[in-house]
């Protein structure tokens, strides 16, 4: 390689790596606008999850067919980038398939092969699934517009990169057999798939034939950069968030609603007076209206979410045609928190912009379809929660605007005065005994 396509490369990288960085510090920065709560408990249990949810998609296995076509992207995403940290050192050392002397390098490369030719074919089935088959979780009304292109730009992405490299690893097995300049030197033999190829380029000179593989080579590596920043714009920044969402993922019973300690409180000092501490500072507010009043992990929840729509299908309300969809939620919460920082990194701080998570973002009637009943909590693969943040909008609904059903209100009215949710005082209420006396 010339010291001008060194000199390119390094240029590439470094732009490729610095954009990322950048982007993924500002993603960070959004996702710490969030309340601070500590997930440092039970480190053991943590990993588990690691291991399981994010390395072994276990909740995917439910499906076992699906799970094997993703275990397949999946595997092929994670094991290839071996042979990419190879194309790397190659661009900045100037050097040609710098692991080549190692022993097992023939036998590593097939097995690229094998899982570059595996993503290719689950890509088309699941480009087929999305666009020809159109599962109803996938043309669902919450992915109108851009979430829905996106998918299908990823797997289109995933297909060409994995040909550039079956086209680049043909056009160099081919240049060695011809014995032609530095790839004589570095004899790998042919590999599995690859070698299917050399019918379609036998008819290029070899100076042809250098060209197309320097060109796969370079739309390769310089795909994979692209792929590298169009991540953090994608609902497929999952690939990386899934696994600190995964370690931080909540241990509590998932039917264990998180109660406010504020609350909790104001209820104790109303029934024990005598209790309340002389400096007891009231909450400034109760629940979550904007993003800031949820916590940092509600807000990983939103970047981690892969919108495969498993919750939504799993939704009753969903399903029953309630305008709630707990993907739309995450959608949502995730839009409103970008938006945020896109306010925060033009003005040098967060200027009220007269929105708000609830009613700009997600609308009250979504809030009240929710039953509570954990299946999104339980079908997401990734340890998501749409139910906090619904509980959390919810609670600024119902305590700070008071906005809540009559029914609701006429409930929680006889609690506060009667201690019950009937409308008898606690001094009438065991009247019926009486009355059983008295017949």
């Amino acid at each position: 390689m010339s010291y001008i396509q060194q000199i390119l490369f390094l240029i590439a990288a470094g732009v490729a790596i610095w954009v990322f960085a950048k982007k993924a510090n500002e993603i960070r920065r959004n996702i710490f606008l969030g309340r601070d709560e500590s997930y440092n408990d039970r480190r053991g249990e943590r990993w588990k999850n690691v291991f399981l949810l994010a390395f072994g998609q276990k909740k995917m296995f439910r499906n076992p067919i699906v799970a094997v076509l993703h275990f397949v992207i999946y595997a092929g995403f994670i094991i290839i980038n071996i042979e990419v940290l190879e194309i790397f050192l190659d661009g900045i050392a100037g050097t040609h398939r710098l692991f080549s002397d190692f022993s097992l390098y023939s036998w590593l490369i097939n097995s690229f092969e094998f899982l570059a030719v595996g993503v290719l074919i689950v890509c088309i089935i699941f480009l087929a699934r999305r666009n020809i088959i159109k599962l109803k979780r996938f043309i669902s009304r919450d992915l109108d517009g851009w979430p829905r292109s996106d998918a299908n730009y990823i797997l289109i992405t995933e297909i060409v990169l994995m040909t550039l490299f079956l086209s680049m690893n043909a056009a160099d097995t081919l240049l060695q057999e011809r014995g032609y300049g530095a790839y004589a030197q570095h004899a790998t033999g042919n590999f599995s798939f690859s070698q299917w190829l050399h019918p379609l380029l036998n008819n290029l000179s070899d100076s042809s034939l250098m060209i197309f593989e320097r060109v796969c080579w370079w739309l390769h590596i310089l795909g994979i950069f692209a792929f590298l920043n169009y991540l953090p714009y994608s609902k497929h920044l999952h690939i990386i968030l899934a696994f600190p969402n995964a370690y931080y993922a909540r241990l509590e019973p998932k039917g264990k609603i998180k109660n406010m300690a504020s609350v909790q409180n104001e209820v104790l000092y109303a029934m024990q007076p005598e209790s309340a501490p002389v400096d007891a500072i009231p909450p400034e507010k109760f629940g979550a209206k904007d993003i800031f009043d949820l916590s940092w992990r509600n807000l990983l929840d939103a970047y981690s979410c892969t919108e495969c729509g498993r919750c939504s299908a799993a939704c009753p309300a969903t399903q029953t045609g309630k305008l709630l969809s707990p993907r739309k939620i995450m959608m949502d919460t995730r839009d409103r928190t970008e938006e945020a920082g896109r306010n925060i990194k033009a003005n040098g701080e967060f200027k009220n912009d007269g929105k708000t998570l609830l009613h700009n973002y997600i609308t009250v009637e979504e809030l009240r379809a929710c039953t509570t009943c954990q299946a999104c909590v339980q079908e997401c693969p990734v340890a998501i929660s749409p139910l906090e943040i619904i509980l959390e909008l919810r609670r600024s609904l119902i305590m700070e605007e008071s906005n809540a059903p009559q029914e609701w209100n006429a409930m929680t009215s006889n609690i506060e005065n009667n201690f019950a949710p009937w409308k008898f005082s606690p001094q009438e209420r065991d009247k019926w005994v009486e009355e059983m006396k008295s017949t």
